[in-house]
């Protein structure tokens, strides 16, 4: 299976895609500039800036927007005018946020990282709806995609050096992962795991950062599919849109990417797998 450009290359380091049911319109992160995309014209997308970094963001269901920034978290309106920024999480300036997502009860997380990619030095945070944050647990590399299965009881998630996604038990009661297992390995290809999101089926989709591909595996982690990135070896996340949540978005970056080559690195690609997606749980803030 082979993706399709679908935007001209809108970001250096293109992250994060998210439908916004609301607006009808795709929504990325540049991340290392700080900004949110919008993407509801493909043609002309629209920029936001929201902060020296903007790691992750999801739909609020009160309306708005909940975005991950440098070392935080804040919250913005449908528009993206600045609502209230909370309190630093943590003040290293040697750490990052990078990706993140909602469980099923609203609540909404971001990973960590070091900007030297320090072995360890991550961490997992959580937003409750009151506004409280809490530290999930640390001992992370670079944190990447987090998403859940489709009946709320398990967590996937990448820490892209180990070379595989692994699985949690999740307690929705209290917001807490359990047992820690490998679930699909990528040691055996090119590239490593970066943004996932999970279909209606249960597949879990991957992008394989380096690897200019993406690759799906059923829900006992087999490979199922594999969706090609022509032109780009960077694909940093995936997520499904349009009105029928049938269209897998791929994000794209030119992080680490001499000049003058790959001309399509930090566009947006699609592709119609042939199942669809599953909507994204919002924040209960």
């Amino acid at each position: 299976m082979r993706a399709e450009q679908v935007a001209a290359p809108v970001a250096w380091h293109g992250e994060g895609p998210v439908w916004d049911a609301a607006g009808a319109r795709l929504l990325i992160v540049d991340m290392m500039a700080g900004a949110v995309l919008d993407l509801e014209s493909m043609d002309a997308p629209v920029r936001h800036d929201v902060g020296t970094v903007a790691a992750a963001l999801r739909p609020r269901a009160n309306g708005g927007f909940v975005v991950a920034t440098e070392r935080g978290f804040s919250l913005f309106s449908s528009a993206f005018d600045l609502e209230h920024r909370l309190p630093n999480v943590f003040d290293d300036p040697r750490i990052r946020m990078n990706d993140g997502g909602c469980d099923p009860q609203g609540r909404f997380y971001c990973g960590t990282m070091a900007y030297d990619e320090t072995p360890g030095a991550g961490a997992m945070y959580r937003l409750d709806p009151d506004g409280t944050t809490c530290l999930v647990f640390d001992g992370v590399t670079i944190s990447n995609g987090l998403q859940w299965s489709v009946d709320g009881m398990h967590a996937y998630y990448n820490d892209t050096p180990t070379d595989r996604t692994d699985v949690f038990d999740f307690d929705g009661s209290d917001g807490s992962f359990h047992n820690r297992r490998p679930f699909a390995s990528a040691d055996d290809v090119a590239g490593q795991p970066d943004g996932l999101t999970v279909d209606a089926e249960g597949g879990v989709w991957t992008a394989l950062w380096g690897g200019g591909a993406v690759r799906r595996y059923d829900a006992s982690g087999a490979l199922t599919e594999v969706v090609e990135v022509p032109g780009v070896t960077n694909t940093s996340a995936c997520a499904f849109g349009g009105d029928d949540l049938r269209t897998l978005y791929i994000t794209t970056s030119r992080q680490g990417i001499p000049d003058g080559e790959q001309p399509s690195a930090g566009a947006v690609f699609a592709v119609m797998p042939g199942v669809a997606g599953r909507p994204l749980p919002t924040f209960a803030g």
